[in-house]
């Protein structure tokens, strides 16, 4: 068996340092807004090269905390990319503004910035782009576009911890940085964790005060706010966690590459940009006999995944709405994508088996 991501081995190499740090937090009952929260917001901070960092309860919250603290509100516009986990479409319409969906590079599967002047309207306020898979979206010419017009450029980094871009880390490069540690995610804790990384004292303040029920001060309560306050426990397991986190992306690295270069006359293989560091938080390969391939892989025992089988504008929640909108680059990748596992841990050996499956399944 080949899962897509081997979270017990993880747990098992770093058990005596998890338990220590879990342990300590228990003893110390200090489990909402404690010290293992300020410790992780700071050497996070520090590790991305922002100002602030504030933890919060998912991914989905840091992005829909960092919209509502961009000012976007009912009848705005986000310009953003529909490949992608619904979560970056969902933060956007649970402040009342609308998505505005840009097609895809065809090699990088990041929102093609050529496409975005297109899309700007009087109504547009702010442009999400997604660093999919661990790959850096292209940011300099986004970065442009949203001085030229005075956008607010909000980065979803939620599969892109550790990435970078012209020698920038994600999360650092946008007005905000959202980030998600899902138990999968690069940088995962044992339950549902966010993040909001933040060039301002400001917008960091806005944040903690929408996290905390809109309050500064124990009730006391100037806006409405929410309860998204990252647990004290899954903290200090990202504390320890974050010790690690440039060898986990590297070992992400040498198993991605590996399937490159053992596969790369199959199928498509993922496109690095020379310009930033992909940290493979999936590997994702196209290719026209898919339902083959995941078959065969199947009787095997060794898992594969879609992401992302359908865009987000022909989802049923937007189908009516964007009904005459046709991004051709997302549907055929949606159409033809597949994840492989990869994960710090994956022997050589997995890597070379898989491979060689694959290589089975086309030839049959």
């Amino acid at each position: 068996m080949i899962p897509m991501v081997d979270l017990k081995t993880q747990y098992h190499d770093l058990k005596s340092e998890i338990d220590t740090a879990v342990l300590a937090a228990l003893e110390s009952t200090q489990f909402i807004l404690g010290p293992n929260v300020t410790g992780f917001e700071q050497e996070a901070a520090a590790y991305l090269g922002v100002s602030h960092a504030v933890a919060v309860a998912s991914g989905t919250d840091a992005l829909h905390l960092a919209v509502l603290a961009a000012g976007v509100g009912p009848g705005d516009e986000v310009i953003t990319t529909p490949f992608t986990f619904i979560a970056t479409a969902e933060a956007i319409c649970y402040v009342g503004a609308t998505p505005v969906y840009v097609d895809i590079d065809p090699r990088t599967f990041n929102m093609n910035p050529a496409l975005i002047e297109a899309a700007i309207t009087p109504r547009t306020r702010a442009i999400i782009p997604v660093h999919i898979f661990g790959q850096p979206a292209d940011m300099t010419p986004i970065e442009s576009i949203c001085a030229r017009h005075n956008l607010t450029l909000i980065e979803d980094c939620a599969q892109s911890f550790g990435a970078s871009c012209n020698g920038r880390m994600t999360g650092s490069i946008g007005s905000l940085g959202c980030f998600s540690f899902f138990p999968s995610k690069n940088l995962g804790c044992y339950g549902d964790g966010g993040m909001v990384t933040c060039t301002t004292q400001e917008l960091a303040d806005q944040i903690k005060v929408l996290r905390n029920h809109g309050s500064r001060v124990r009730y006391h309560h100037s806006v409405i706010g929410y309860n998204s306050r990252l647990d004290d426990i899954q903290a200090a397991i990202l504390r320890v966690k974050l010790r690690r986190i440039d060898l986990f992306n590297t070992e992400r690295r040498r198993v991605a590459h590996l399937y490159s270069e053992l596969l790369g006359d199959i199928v498509t293989v993922p496109y690095e940009d020379c310009k930033g560091v992909h940290v493979y938080h999936q590997y994702t390969v196209l290719t026209d006999r898919r339902d083959a391939i995941m078959a065969k892989l199947s009787e095997k025992q060794i898992s594969s995944a879609v992401y992302y089988p359908i865009p987000l504008h022909k989802q049923d929640v937007f189908a009516e709405a964007y009904a005459g909108v046709a991004l051709p680059v997302a549907e055929d990748v949606a159409g033809r994508c597949m994840s492989l596992p990869v994960y710090p841990e994956m022997p050589e050996e997995s890597v070379r088996l898989l491979a060689q499956t694959v290589r089975e399944a086309l030839a049959g």
